[in-house]
């Protein structure tokens, strides 16, 4: 019989970081809506989160009954944390972001192909000249952070603060069990709210044909965003831009580098690259879970779950869920004809609105990599970077030359 303390999710177990499925399954197996001592409730299995995404639950933490949020409810002055569309309900969330899906469209995303190819080609130039390198400080990360970068048209700035910044923002998405934590993530935001006001008025006075020129000018039933709600949609799609699409590039590679009958199916099928991008996401999902708010009685695999709860849905477990997947579902298969119907870009009225350019930027970065580079391999050991929710290598040594 399983000891009732290796049932309860628990992200800060040994080799949790490093392999986190062994318990999500374990979980699915046997308790796939988990009421957690915690004081949330944690949901596995593929069909229930997908239902749950769908059911229009909230997702404002102001909604809870009893918050273990108490360090950012305390906040007076959340800047981006409450204000973006990733935390806002209906009407709210239907108005930002109809006005940032104005100017986010797959017409403007398509038209960066040729400018994601030439950044790509041009990281592999680097990583070929010096033959050992590290996947995320040259691919992984930079492709991104560029991209959105020029999509946004942010003027000069400190990048390596901004990315410092980001890295703590996102925290947020993490369980936060310390205060310390908490303090610095208020810090972060309010120190990148007030870097993305001054980009802001400096747009203003510089327009541009890009998304922040537009962002500014946007209109949505003759209403515009005001200082404060562009502020968090500007940070949103900044951070989000790059935070997420760094580990569905490096996961991606990694589980290719571990998968060679996978790998050398992709270099002989090039034309398989896109239905390999969504099978990265499902394998190994660069956000491993996403928050609700029940606001009325929530049914799930016949528990009752209470109004003004705090529910994580496990996009990374139901990813691995062999009731929809298959028997092989914990193994990477880059021609799964299924593979689309990952989670990991949510679902709903909070479908990720960034999934296209992800897909984009996965695309052209991972097959352009291994068709490059015939001896791509591991320099090193893989580190990863210690989060919970953003999961995926910190540091990724590797070697393009044969070993």
């Amino acid at each position: 019989m399983t000891d009732v303390n290796e049932l309860l999710f628990n992200p800060f177990a040994p080799g949790f970081f490093e392999n986190p499925y062994e318990q999500y399954k374990m979980l699915r197996d046997e308790d796939p809506v988990q009421e957690h001592p915690l004081g949330f409730w944690f949901v596995s299995r593929y069909e229930d989160v997908s239902t749950l995404l769908k059911a229009g639950l909230s997702v404002e933490v102001g909604n809870l009954a009893e918050s273990p949020f108490e360090y950012f409810a305390a906040d007076e002055d959340p800047g981006a944390l409450n204000l973006s569309m990733l935390d806002r309900d209906p009407p709210d969330h239907t108005r930002l972001r109809s006005l940032v899906t104005k100017v986010f469209t797959r017409r403007a995303i398509a038209a960066l192909e040729p400018k994601i190819v030439g950044l790509v080609d041009a990281s592999l130039d680097r990583m070929a000249e010096k033959g050992d390198s590290d996947l995320v400080e040259e691919l992984a990360f930079p492709l991104p952070f560029a991209v959105i970068s020029e999509m946004l048209g942010m003027p000069p700035t400190d990048h390596s603060r901004i990315r410092e910044l980001s890295g703590t923002l996102v925290r947020s998405l993490e369980i936060v069990a310390d205060e310390e934590t908490a303090r610095a993530i208020m810090a972060a935001d309010a120190e990148l709210s007030a870097i993305t006001r001054e980009v802001i008025a400096w747009k203003r006075d510089h327009p541009a044909d890009d998304l922040l020129t537009a962002l500014i000018q946007a209109e949505h039933d003759g209403q515009v965003l005001d200082g404060d709600e562009l502020v968090a949609q500007v940070v949103l799609l900044y951070v989000a831009g790059h935070e997420t699409t760094v580990n569905l590039i490096a996961n991606g590679v990694n589980a290719l580098l571990r998968a060679p009958a996978q790998l050398a199916l992709l270099r002989a099928q090039p034309d398989l690259a896109a239905n390999a991008v969504e099978e990265f996401l499902r394998y190994d999902s660069p956000v491993q879970q996403t928050r609700r708010v029940t606001t009325s009685p929530y049914e799930v695999a016949g528990r009752i779950i209470p109004p003004g709860t705090f529910v994580l849905a496990c996009l990374g477990s139901a990813n691995r869920d062999e009731r929809f997947f298959g028997p092989d579902a914990a193994e990477l298969r880059l021609d799964r004809p299924n593979a689309r119907n990952q989670v990991s870009f949510g679902a709903g009225p909070h479908h990720c609105l960034g999934a296209a350019l992800a897909r984009l930027e996965g695309q052209v970065a991972v097959s352009r990599l291994v068709q490059r580079f015939p001896e791509l391999g591991f320099a090193g050991e893989l580190e990863w970077n210690g989060r919970i929710n953003l999961r995926g290598p910190a540091k990724f040594p590797v070697t393009v030359n044969a070993g």
